[in-house]
Parts: structure tokens; C-alpha cells; sequence
């Protein structure tokens, strides 16, 4: 089926879902509200049948505020974005339903006299129902996409390391939709397949290619020393033809992402980032740090203790592993590992690689269910390191990296993270150090508690399926 079509039977879908779910929310409602003495018993309820007009303006009010909120549009949001937003619009919702309901229906008893507890139920069950609603909804979308469903053909534009990394990263998630049809050189070259997929011209000729491959989308994927002249020219090539243009952007766009404007003295000044946390901010982070760090090491603790138990009785060594990393502002210090490896590993290198020989047996597991990181709870309650962040990386790597990379040191203006966003987006151990910067520096410059909350929260999804954990 043709992506647009597709989409459009997904939108269906969805309003078709909203629409049930809210109604069997305010169902339910009533039921609860006639069945339960709480706050006090109901008096004054009325047979169902004369709440169903109630019931209808509560659907419309949902829909109306959910198609206001964008929540419609099929765009690839965090699950945590879409619940924010549900919360939000079912109490937009709910609040307008009953506004409407008290003008429409006041000829009515039940629009002058309703239970007021009966619409909280019906509030929370909404947005409890169309969650659930959208997660089965959600999970149909995506398998109906591998089937083939509403798969977008897509050209890559370049073959460097940044065209086969969204390369694989489409390989790996089918459920994105993405058919790669072909990779566009950007200078000629002798290069024909990239990935098993095929070179198929260069870019003077983009404009024909998108007509022959029949493309829906282009990603313009070139290196950062790329001119943005090259860049524009590509995209004028690309609007030759009606298909979705996306271009890769360089350290300097996701550098610049949060721009303000200010004055300094009476001078227009731009300021194009401002991002060590300061005030709450910083106050917020570090209580969310002390709770969660304490929290994890009550719950876990019965599993520590059979870890350690387990490495101690395996191989001759101490349980922990101790470290010298580096982490806010550039200042060292020791971070906690449960060991996985021979105790003399650092002796035959002190980079990880897969399948690497050095691990112990019970490390292996360890290491692929990220539960050699638990002792590090101790670190971030002494204050060295935070919940989320960049991870830390040892002296002499920093020294090399600083070197090579640009604003490398910028990930040292916040503490150094158990986790991060750059982790739950696979960019871990043997991967690009470049693009695992990006990702850390978008992370500081877009910091919030809400993202720091997605982040903990895809890492625990990840627990048992962590990309490039090893």
C-alpha cells in the first residue's frame, strides 16, 4: 500500500481508537461512580441512557483537543513526549466537555446537576484507556510496516561514514518504514554498493534518479566539511520532484540549536549556548540524582549481592573494579564497576571490544545486561557522577580526544552520567567517538528533567537488549 494512503488509514485508525477508548472511559466513569462510595455515596445519578449526549460531547471535546495537540499526526515521538501530551489533552478535554456539556445540555438534569466525581473518573480513564489504546495501536502500526504497509523508498545522499550509519540504523529498525532503493554519490566514484545497496549515480543527476527510483524520501547524509552552498544546491536539486527533504546536521546546527538573543551593555548580542545548569536547575537534577541513585541501590541490592558473590566465587580477584575516569570539569576520579574481567586485564589494553577474551564468563552477561554498572549508584550519591549524562572516559583517552574533536571538552561541563541519551541511541563502547559527541552535546544543550526521565526510562526498556553492549 502507498505510504500517504497508509498514513491516512493509521490516522483512521487512531481517531477510531481515541474515540472508543474516551467513550468506554466515560462508561466506565459512570460505572465506578454508581458502584463506589467514595468520596461519599452517589445521590442523584441518573439512568445511563440520559448521560449518553454527556457522553458524546466528552468524545468530540477529547478529539477536537487531541487533534489541536498534534497528536494526529503520525510524527515519531518518545513514548513518554505522546503520555505527556495525552495528560494534557484529556484535561483540556475533559475541562471543555463539561463547559460545553453545562451550555448545551442546561434544558437537562444532568447538565445543570452532575457528579463531579464521575468526571474525574472519567478524566483519568481516558487518559489511561487511550494510552493503552495507542501502545496496541502502536504496536499493530509497526507490525503492519514489516508486512509492508505504507514503506517509504528512500535515496541516501553520500557514502561516508555518516550515509552508513543512518544506513544502519534503517537496516536494523524495519519498523521505521524506510525501504532504502538506492545511495547517491556526491562525486563521482568507482564505489558500487554501500551495504548491499546500490550506488546508483551521482549527484549531478539527483533530480532524475529521485523520478526513476520513484523516492518518497531524500536524506542528504555528506561530511561536515560539506559547504552549505553544496547543501542548498542539493536541496533545490531535491524540490524538483515532491518528496521529504532531511539533511544530517553538522556539530555546528546542533551546537546552535537553542539560540537566544540578548543585549550586552545596549549591543544585540546572540547567544548561542549557555549550558552548564545553574539554580534549581541544577538543584533539581541533583535531588532527582540522591533519590533515584537511593532508590536503586534499596531495590537492587539483593542482586548486587548475588553478583558479587558469583564473581567472587568464578575467578581470583577483588569484586569491584575500580577506575580513574573523568567527569565534571575535567576532574578525575574513581568509578565502581562490579569486575568483569581477569584481574589483570589492563595489562593487555584497557579498550573494550566485542567478543573481547579477557571477559570472565559470568562478565559476559554483565556486561550485555549493563549490570556491571549498578555500583555506580555509589558514585552518583557521593556526587561524582548523575543519573544522566555523559559517560565518563578515562585520562589518556580524553587527552587524545580532545584533540581531534571539536568542543570535545564540553561534555565535562556537566557531570558524567550512569546513562545517556547518546547510550540509548547505541552510540556505546567500539562506535563513532564523533557522533557519540553530538549526541552528548545536544543532550547539554537541550537538558531538561523531562528528557532526563525519557532517558532512564528507554535505558531500563534496554535492560536485557542494550544496542552494542558487550
Amino acid at each position: 500500500m502507498k505510504a500517504e494512503r497508509a498514513n491516512r488509514v493509521f490516522v483512521v485508525y487512531l481517531v477510531l481508537t481515541d474515540m472508543v477508548m474516551a467513550a468506554l472511559a466515560f462508561g466506565l466513569a459512570y460505572a465506578l461512580r454508581t458502584a463506589l462510595p467514595f468520596p461519599e455515596p452517589a445521590q442523584g445519578m441518573r439512568p445511563f441512557g440520559e448521560y449518553v449526549p454527556m457522553l458524546l460531547i466528552h468524545v468530540f471535546s477529547i478529539l477536537v483537543v487531541c487533534l489541536s495537540f498534534r497528536l494526529y499526526t503520525l510524527r515519531r515521538s518518545s513514548r513518554v513526549d505522546e503520555f505527556y501530551a495525552i495528560v494534557g489533552a484529556t484535561i483540556v478535554g475533559t475541562l471543555m466537555g463539561v463547559a460545553l456539556a453545562s451550555l448545551m445540555l442546561r434544558d437537562f438534569v444532568v447538565g445543570r446537576d452532575y457528579s463531579r466525581v464521575m468526571v474525574g473518573y472519567a478524566w483519568f480513564l481516558s487518559m489511561l484507556l487511550m494510552m493503552v489504546g495507542r501502545l496496541f495501536n502502536g504496536w499493530l502500526r509497526q507490525y503492519l510496516i514489516r508486512q509492508g504497509w505504507g514503506r517509504r523508498r528512500m535515496l541516501i545522499v553520500g557514502t561516508g561514514d555518516i550515509a552508513r550509519m543512518i544506513l544502519q540504523k534503517i537496516m536494523w529498525t524495519p519498523e521505521l518504514g524506510y525501504d532504502v532503493v538506492g545511495v547517491v554519490s556526491f562525486h563521482e566514484t568507482d564505489q558500487t554498493m554501500l551495504l548491499e545497496v546500490p550506488v546508483v549515480g551521482t549527484a549531478d543527476n539527483l533530480g532524475q534518479i529521485i523520478d526513476a527510483q520513484q523516492a518518497d524520501e531524500v536524506v542528504i547524509a555528506l561530511p561536515e566539511e560539506t559547504s552549505h552552498h553544496d547543501i542548498l544546491w542539493l536541496i533545490s536539486e531535491c524540490e524538483r520532484g515532491r518528496v521529504t527533504i532531511r539533511v544530517y546536521p553538522d556539530l555546528f546546527q546542533i551546537m546552535a540549536g537553542p539560540v537566544s538573543i540578548g543585549e550586552m551593555g545596549g549591543i544585540p548580542i546572540l547567544t548561542v549556548r549557555d549550558i552548564a545548569l545553574t539554580g534549581w536547575r541544577r538543584s533539581a537534577k541533583r535531588l532527582m540524582d540522591i533519590v533515584g541513585a537511593a532508590v536503586g541501590l534499596v531495590v537492587l541490592s539483593p542482586l548486587m549481592i548475588l553478583t558479587a558473590i558469583i564473581i567472587k566465587l568464578e575467578s581470583p580477584g577483588p569484586v569491584f573494579f575500580v577506575q580513574e575516569r573523568m567527569g565534571l570539569d575535567a576532574k578525575p576520579f574513581p568509578i565502581l564497576k562490579f569486575r568483569s574481567m581477569r584481574a589483570d586485564a589492563e595489562k593487555h589494553g584497557t579498550w573494550t571490544a566485542e567478543n573481547d577474551p579477557r571477559r570472565t564468563k559470568i562478565g559476559a552477561l554483565l556486561r550485555k545486561t549493563n549490570i556491571d554498572e549498578f555500583p555506580q549508584f555509589i558514585n552518583i550519591l557521593l556526587g561524582d557522577m548523575s543519573l544522566v549524562g555523559p559517560r565518563p572516559e578515562q585520562p589518556y583517552y580524553v587527552e587524545q580526544f580532545r584533540r581531534s574533536i571539536p568542543r570535545y571538552m564540553d561534555r565535562h561541563r556537566e557531570k558524567a552520567g550512569l546513562t545517556g541519551w547518546a547510550q540509548v541511541n547505541g552510540y556505546r563502547q567500539d562506535t563513532s567517538i564523533i557522533e557519540r559527541t553530538k549526541y552528548d552535546l545536544w543532550y547539554i544543550e537541550n537538558w531538561s528533567l523531562l528528557l532526563d526521565v525519557k532517558i532512564i526510562i528507554r535505558t531500563i526498556l534496554q535492560f536485557f537488549h542494550s544496542p552494542n553492549a558487550y
